[in-house]
């Protein structure tokens, strides 16, 4: 269940404390003093620390503050006999999780006990998501192209300056986007991502502005709109060239006045939001078909950020070979492949029309296929298996 430590002088108390915690299952190390309980905590790893205050050598307000600047995940209860109101207070200041007087309510100790354990791990679980989450978004490449990429993200994200990323499908236009609201003033508040090409045209206007209830047949109840869930934050337009021209119209006008009406509601609401937006399509070709608001264009293009496609980029594979080789491999629990030199040569002729999203599947694929190494002849016969 885990595992405690008890740091106090009086052997009875140690001893008991023992007897009640290993009966539910935990396992339990003693320690007579500060000196000796900091001594045991640096060899082992604890989740609970309980540590009396009123010790020889080292009281326990000490042991708790040199047990906060060490490292690992875990709590410290403090207990003590001779404890006033202030002094519980300054532990929970110093970072104690809770301050238990003496006698013990054994129920209460438990009680606190379990909630310890369950607050340490949520941090576990919690920076763990918080990995996860950087890794999808790392950002892999020494190339020329994506260092003036990053270039470009390091000087614009701290502005306020609307940007237009473009870019083929498949080489991160999103992870652009997310970078530059992640390294900004607005990242605390939402990221919200719509992607204008998967939402039909009727649609979209509610999607982005919310709609009143009734406003139309399936409109039972009231909804806040994309605008409104990233007030504050970053609204992040993707497949912007795929936008009906009258949500193009109502997405010029809240960008100009920072207002939006839902659908059925003549009331304004303001909003507070940072735009983004990417597409796959050549804008001004789509402006001179009239498919595009030029306006509009010229408003969110105050900075253009162009992502590179994977064949512009070769020099990049084994970067991104090694690191989608060590995801995978994380994904699926279990070794790392060893990737031959002649495999990142192959690798390298290929024309990488999916871009970064095509390279992925394929190191997948490759990864699945083959034994513990990937060999030239593995990308040969499975990288490419619609052209064999």
């Amino acid at each position: 269940m885990g595992k405690i430590l008890v740091i106090d002088d009086e052997k009875s108390i140690r001893n008991s404390l023992k007897d009640v915690l290993e009966y539910e299952k935990y396992e339990v190390d003693l320690a007579e003093d500060g000196i000796s309980g900091l001594e045991k905590f640096k060899e082992n790893k604890y989740n609970i620390v309980l540590c009396d205050i009123k010790m020889p050598r080292m009281d326990g307000m000490e042991v708790l503050e040199k047990l906060m600047n060490e490292p690992g995940d875990f709590s410290v209860i403090m207990i003590s006999g001779h404890g006033t109101i202030d002094t519980a207070v300054e532990a929970l200041k110093i970072g104690a999780f809770d301050y238990i007087e003496k006698p013990l309510d054994l129920n209460r100790l438990l009680v606190t006990i379990r909630n310890a354990m369950d607050k340490t791990s949520l941090i576990k679980e919690t920076r763990t998501l918080k990995r996860k989450v950087s890794r999808v978004y790392e950002m892999v490449g020494e190339s020329k192209p994506i260092q003036k990429v990053k270039e470009m993200i390091e000087r614009v994200a701290p502005t306020e300056a609307r940007v237009l990323i473009t870019g083929s499908n498949g080489t991160g236009k999103e992870l652009v986007a997310r970078w530059l609201h992640e390294k900004s003033s607005r990242a605390d508040m939402p990221f919200v991502e719509v992607n204008c090409a998967a939402i039909p045209s009727e649609l979209i206007e509610s999607e982005l502005f919310g709609h009143e209830k009734g406003s139309f047949t399936s409109a039972h109840k009231q909804r806040k709109g994309k605008f409104e869930q990233a007030n504050g934050g970053t609204l992040f337009l993707d497949e912007i060239g795929d936008m009906s021209l009258s949500a193009q119209a109502k997405v010029l006008r809240a960008l100009q006045e920072n207002k939006i009406n839902r659908v059925g509601s003549d009331k304004e609401i303001e909003v507070n939001v940072r735009i983004i937006a990417a597409t796959n399509k050549n804008i001004k070709e789509e402006i001179g078909k009239k498919a595009f608001r030029e306006d509009l264009y010229h408003r969110i293009s105050v900075i253009l950020i162009n992502v590179p496609g994977l064949n512009e980029r070769l020099e990049d594979i084994p970067l991104l070979a090694n690191y989608f080789n060590d995801l995978i491999a994380k994904d699926y629990g279990v070794k790392k492949k060893e990737i031959e030199k002649g495999a990142i040569a192959e690798l390298k002729k290929i024309n990488w029309t999916g871009n970064i999203r095509e390279f992925r599947n394929v190191l997948e694929r490759l990864f699945i296929l083959c034994d513990e190494k990937i060999t030239a002849k593995d990308v040969l016969a499975f990288a490419q298996p619609i052209s064999k």
